[in-house]
């Protein structure tokens, strides 16, 4: 055998280990891609999921339900073409797609929950913002228009506002029944500088008529009792000073445009 001959031989021996090693190398990236997109979806799965039976029912309505199932459905369709195999997410898309196909008479069985500490406030509230960035994603990926993704943003915003409304207010009335009217004065008085503050404030008129009458009457309560202050440095203080603080919604946001 020739010099020559064995020269060839072994370049295309070299360029067949090369090849190899290029496409394992192809393969082995799929299956890394094909995993992190089946584990990105499956989060967004369940996320959709806690955040439609986790919210409480005074905050969610037939659409926002029907909504998180679309989004949830659409994400478990899209697993599915990657992961054949999981029956678990077969047979909740065998759930979902019935109840989407009712529209808006979707059932809500979400009970209503007392919102009486700021522990209990700041649960609902990381609630909306996991819905928040649930509707950007799913906005992104093209599962729901633009224009509707904005008046998704003004609702959750609505829905962050009324929960300051319940949490202040129940705050109040739970100070009015421990006999506290110095801690339910506090608390109608955050709840009506909230409401005041709000750029659409008409919106919440009657709640804010509603919260001014109980904070006159905490207001007479205590002017009727005339005890020395007592120290009001307590979570009430507070409140929800750290939904003020680090409220998404003064956050720069994309469908603010």
């Amino acid at each position: 055998m020739s010099p020559l001959v064995i020269t060839v031989l072994v370049l295309v021996g070299i360029a067949l280990l090369v090849a190899i090693g290029y496409i394992n190398h192809l393969v082995e990236n799929r299956k890394l891609e094909q995993a992190r997109q089946r584990a990105d979806l499956l989060d967004r799965c369940r996320r959709c999921s806690d955040i439609s039976e986790s919210m409480p029912g005074q905050f969610m309505s037939p659409a926002l339900k029907l909504l998180l199932s679309r989004f949830e459905l659409a994400l478990g369709e899209r697993l599915l073409a990657v992961d054949k195999q999981n029956a678990q997410i077969k047979e909740r898309v065998a759930e979902l797609r019935p109840l989407v196909a009712q529209g808006d008479s979707i059932p809500v069985r979400n009970a209503p929950q007392a919102i009486l500490t700021e522990a209990k406030a700041k649960e609902v509230r990381f609630l909306f913002e996991a819905l928040h960035a649930q509707l950007t994603r799913c906005t992104q990926d093209g599962m729901l228009p633009r224009n509707e993704a904005q008046q998704w943003v003004k609702e959750i915003r609505h829905l962050l506002t009324l929960l300051h409304i319940d949490f202040f207010g129940n705050l109040g009335q739970q100070a009015l029944q421990q006999g506290q009217p110095r801690q339910a004065r506090l608390a109608f008085e955050r709840g009506v500088q909230y409401m005041r503050k709000q750029a659409d404030a008409g919106r919440y008129q009657a709640q804010l008529q509603q919260m001014e009458n109980q904070l006159a009457r905490a207001n007479s309560m205590v002017l009727e009792t005339a005890q020395p202050a007592t120290d009001e440095n307590s979570e009430l203080n507070d409140g929800l000073k750290a939904l003020d603080d680090d409220d998404l919604w003064k956050k720069k946001n994309l469908y603010d445009d």
